[in-house]
């Protein structure tokens, strides 16, 4: 069976001057075109070829030996090309771009940008992507707590946190209580698994251990002293929303990092501020 949408191999069982008909094997109905320039140097009737199956402009099926960046049911990080009335055209490594819908598109996308989606078959039968991947992650990965991994955030909940589809591929959550700062769609981030659940889906999140992580916050600190001329118009009992406006880290952290830096003797707090020594 010729399967749009998937590298296969296929036999030559006709030629013709504008190219070699491909099938599984001689006597099928089903036969599919490889254009003459796609053709390897020596191939003849009754040789075997691996292409990959789409259709060409005037929706018929045709085949291919470049390799696209993505197959059916796969993920991968495709360059936007252009935007046109209808969606999104993206760059998967063949001659024709692939459409990415308005309607699959979780914000929208511009030229130049890389998003992350997934190929299938429209009710049209063409190949078009998509930026709902989720369906499309595995829980299957090779990692455990403690290990760094680097992913794709490919959307965001509100009241859930960031999901991260680490390499691509694989199931990852960074909480919403883990996040400090902004982190946008489309971004690629390192994170540190926290967990791994028991349906193998990955807990993330961007910080070090906070023993590891408190230096890196009390240099951070000390680097907005300076930029307030070493004195914060407020102390370690600010608001959350304040140290996150300025920090982008937790209070918590924040405590922590100023707690180090006054046993170290770099900074003295008072009523109603943090001064630098």
């Amino acid at each position: 069976m010729i399967e749009l949408g998937k590298i296969q191999e296929l036999e030559i069982v006709r030629k013709k001057e504008f190219g070699v008909y491909l099938s599984e094997k001689p006597g099928d109905e089903a036969a599919v075109l490889l254009p003459r320039k796609q053709v390897p140097e020596g191939a003849d009737i009754g040789s075997r070829v691996t292409v990959f199956i789409y259709k060409d402009s005037a929706d018929r099926l045709i085949a291919t030996t470049s390799t696209p960046r993505l197959q059916l049911g796969e993920t991968a990080k495709l360059e936007v090309k252009e935007v046109s009335r209808i969606g999104a055209f993206l760059d998967m490594g063949l001659e024709k771009d692939l459409l990415l819908p308005f309607k699959e598109q979780t914000h929208p996308v511009r030229k130049g940008e890389k998003c992350l989606v997934s190929l299938y078959v429209d009710k049209s039968h063409r190949l078009a992507a998509t930026m709902r991947v989720y369906s499309h992650m595995s829980s299957q990965s090779p990692y455990k707590a403690e290990d760094w991994v680097e992913g794709t955030v490919y959307e965001i909940n509100p009241s859930i946190g960031a999901f991260v589809a680490v390499d691509n591929r694989y199931y990852g959550l960074i909480p919403q209580k883990e996040i400090f700062g902004k982190v946008r769609e489309g971004e690629t981030v390192q994170a540190r698994v926290v967990r791994v659940r028991e349906d193998g889906k990955l807990d993330l999140c961007l910080r070090q251990r906070a023993y590891v992580q408190m230096g890196a916050d009390a240099e951070a600190v000390l680097k907005v002293l300076e930029e307030f001329d070493g004195v914060l118009p407020f102390n370690d009992k600010a608001k959350p929303e304040i140290i996150q406006r300025e920090f982008g880290i937790s209070k918590n952290a924040f405590k922590r990092a100023v707690g180090r830096l006054l046993k170290e003797g770099k900074i003295r707090i008072t009523e109603k501020t943090i001064e630098r020594v």
